[in-house]
């Protein structure tokens, strides 16, 4: 077929080409922008915002504020402590018993060293006080279930509810001041009080027949009496009068441990002269 004609032939004109000689072509090539120089060793000052420093200076200001209020607080607690320890006021933080505070007893820290064996055994008479009336009122409640005078029960829970406080505020608060504070007079007052103390103890250790016959505290002669009727309840006092026996015995020999200590200290002789004083 000689008579058809290439349409890819060269010689044919192509319809996408624009006229050459109309314009010529832009160049292809573009020259390169010029680098930029770059500084490693410059810095850019980043400014902060006037309100941020603004915010920084008032929180500065409010902790010098607080400090300087601290600080004055804890010179005028100081000063209060010292005029405190100065008039002769002693601030005692309850501590005793530990799983219920109800007073302050820190006989280590607070008593001198040569005076804690004779406080350590106060306080042990003390303790022994409690435990004497407690067990005085389950001997006089096994007597009552047992058909005893429930009376008795009665009086025996007032001898607990008044002689346990009774104890610790009339005598052994004021030997443990005394102790700690080397008073002549808490000492006196002590040795008073403090004898009262021996007396009941030996005074229900005996029970004498004065009151309900003497049944309402667990002495030997109740027990010798319950004995005809009840051997368990019996026991039971028996167990009681040895418990006030041995208080009994304890309490005496503090008694004369604090009166040798009183007299040879010169605390006797420093109380008849406070006492003149006081009637001048």
């Amino acid at each position: 077929m000689a008579g058809v004609s290439n349409p890819f032939d060269d010689d044919d004109v192509n319809p996408f080409a624009n006229n050459a000689s109309a314009s010529p072509a832009p160049s292809s090539k573009l020259a390169p922008l010029p680098h930029e120089p770059y500084d490693r060793s410059a810095t850019v000052d980043i400014p902060l915002g006037s309100g941020s420093m603004k915010d920084l200076k008032a929180k500065e200001k409010e902790l010098q504020a607080k400090e300087a209020e601290l600080k004055r607080k804890e010179q005028e607690l100081k000063r209060r402590e010292e005029a405190i320890s100065k008039v002769g006021v002693i601030l005692e933080e309850k501590n005793w018993p530990p799983f219920f505070p109800l007073i302050h007893h820190d006989i280590p820290n607070d008593i001198p060293i040569h005076l804690q064996t004779m406080q350590y055994i106060a306080f042990t008479t003390l303790l022994g006080i409690v435990v004497c009336l407690v067990w005085n009122v389950i001997a006089v409640s096994v007597g009552w279930i047992n058909g005893s005078d429930p009376s008795l029960w009665f009086l025996a829970v007032i001898y607990l509810i008044s002689g346990v406080p009774g104890a610790y505020v009339m005598w052994y608060r004021p030997l443990y001041r005394a102790t700690r504070t080397d008073s002549a007079l808490k000492f006196g007052w002590f040795l008073v009080c403090y004898s009262f103390h021996i007396g009941f103890c030996v005074f229900a250790a005996v029970a004498p027949p004065i009151i309900f016959r003497g049944q309402s505290l667990t002495g030997i002669l109740p027990a010798i009496q319950i004995l005809t009727w009840s051997g368990f309840v019996a026991i039971f006092y028996l167990i009681g009068f040895a418990f006030f026996t041995v208080e009994s015995l304890v309490s005496i020999w503090v008694i004369q441990q604090v009166y040798m200590y009183f007299r040879g200290s010169g605390k006797a002789a420093e109380m008849k002269r406070q006492a003149m004083l006081a009637a001048l």
